[in-house]
């Protein structure tokens, strides 16, 4: 047997969990989706939308602080540690609220990770706010082909030993874009990627199951509900945010 079994070859769309997921399949696709639903692709669009340019940082440690020095921009903190003199968070309520800042680095373990895994294939935020506008973006820039084919890979959770913990709220992402690139005539969708679109297909209300999943009660129960509000507005946005020079900016 081939020991490529794992890239999903000869399907235009496919789909993998986590930074492993995304580096193996990176190779052999021209692009990728980065899925992070709760909370850094959303918070990617938040502020992309607003005219920021995000620069993703896989580490939340003293480094990120000397990498937004260096790249001249502002530093998203965690959810608690926003204050009046640094209200820039990965939350997207308090980025929603937060005063304009013109580049803005975020550190994110999954989100960013899997964006730096990405070697040269062009990366794309997504999530449940922007798919459809993801999914014709990805169709009419031509990828989602077996030629150009394209790969979601859903950022999921961590358990405390640090290994994979696959998330409800990411499969559902992961699978809007793919069920709105294939209604955009994208494909073949692979076993994998056709199974994520159909999980997202079928879940008669997508807000009700995010909001009631582990993911979405940890932040509502954290104080943090109106995250998982805008997380779960399905298609608010048009935004589609594409890693261009280091930074995420909305695409042309």
């Amino acid at each position: 047997m081939d020991d490529d079994w794992y890239l999903q070859a000869g399907s235009g769309a496919r789909f993998d969990w986590g930074p492993t997921g995304a580096e193996r399949l990176s190779p052999a696709v021209a692009c990728l989706v980065v899925i992070d639903v709760l909370s850094f692709t959303t918070s990617v669009t938040v502020a992309v939308e607003s005219g920021t340019r995000v620069f993703p940082y896989a580490w939340r440690d003293a480094t990120a602080a000397a990498f937004a020095d260096r790249m001249d921009a502002r530093l998203a903190v965690g959810r608690r540690m926003a204050t009046p003199v640094s209200p820039w968070s990965l939350s997207p309520a308090a980025l929603r609220d937060a005063p304009f800042t013109p580049r803005l680095v975020l550190p994110s373990p999954n989100g960013s990770s899997i964006s730096a895994a990405a070697g040269g294939s062009t990366v794309v935020a997504g999530c449940l706010r922007n798919a459809t506008a993801v999914g014709r973006w990805l169709a009419r820039s031509g990828y989602g082909t077996p030629a150009r084919p394209v790969a979601v890979i859903a950022s999921g959770e961590r358990w405390p030993d640090g290994s994979l913990r696959p998330a409800l709220e990411d499969l559902l992402g992961a699978g809007a874009v793919l069920s709105a690139l294939r209604k955009h005539r994208g494909g073949p969708l692979s076993p994998e990627a056709a199974t994520a679109a159909a999980c997202f297909e079928t879940t008669p209300d997508v807000v009700a199951t995010v909001t009631s999943g582990a993911s979405g009660q940890e932040l509502v129960s954290d104080g943090f509900p109106e995250d998982v509000r805008i997380a779960t507005q399905l298609d608010a946005s048009g935004t589609v945010p594409v890693l261009t020079n280091g930074a995420f900016a909305a695409a042309g």
